[in-house]
């Protein structure tokens, strides 16, 4: 661990950066309540973009989605503490896709004793923005085993859209204009029900059904509901 002590640091830099930090300060507890912590991994955060509001980092879109607040879990790779009048603390966090600072000031550095390089931990807070550099500002840290990390990774994997081959998606193609055709002596089919048959990620048979949509192939006598027309 690197520890550096006192008056290294000038105090006008000090106290300019604590000024920004004050500008950035956590939002009420009625306020948090409405934010989602997403799950993240750190490549995520780091590739996502930033949307600001004057200088102030309003979250980073990622996946249609507008993140201030996230869940992460990483190894902790390096610590640093400045103890003194002004107190300041970071943990570096690595969880193989990248690399992102945990800050803390004042007394909430006193949390950081409980981590040392090589601890696994779990990481809740908000992302903030200084000096080029995104970090994390901590609402709650936990000691994890090292087996969650691969838990986390499985996790954000399971949540990735699925892609077929080609050939795979010509015949799913095939099998919902058949469901189609069949269904004309029932007056259509519902979308739904051809998801929860085929078993295919919704999002591909969503994409084949419009393109036969699109095609003329079928047609929607109301939304979710499919007829066949024929080409």
């Amino acid at each position: 661990m690197r520890k550096l002590i006192g008056n290294n640091i000038k105090p006008y830099k000090t106290h300019f950066f604590l000024f920004k930090m004050n500008d950035q300060l956590p939002l009420s507890s009625e306020q948090m309540k409405r934010r989602v912590a997403y799950k993240m991994r750190i490549g995520n955060i780091l590739a996502g973009k930033q949307v600001f509001e004057g200088e102030r980092l309003k979250g980073i879109e990622d996946g249609g989605k507008n993140v201030s607040r996230i869940n992460l879990i990483a190894n902790v790779v390096d610590k640093y503490v400045q103890e003194g009048e002004k107190k300041f603390g970071s943990l570096t966090l690595d969880d193989s896709t990248g690399q992102i600072k945990v800050k803390s000031f004042g007394e909430e550095v006193d949390k950081f004793s409980e981590f040392n390089q090589g601890d696994t931990v779990l990481v809740v807070g908000l992302l903030r923005f200084w000096n080029d550099e995104i970090y994390v500002t901590p609402e709650i840290m936990k000691k994890k085993d090292s087996a969650f990390l691969l838990v986390r990774k499985l996790e954000m994997e399971a949540e990735q859209p699925k892609t077929l081959e080609k050939e795979q998606i010509a015949e799913l193609k095939d099998k919902i204009l058949s469901m189609v055709k069949e269904a004309e002596k029932e007056e259509g089919i519902d979308i739904d029900k051809i998801i929860l048959e085929l078993k295919e990620p919704p999002n591909i048979i969503n994409a084949e059904i419009k393109k036969l949509l699109e095609g003329g192939a079928a047609y929607e006598p109301r939304p979710g509901r499919l007829r066949y027309l024929g080409w």
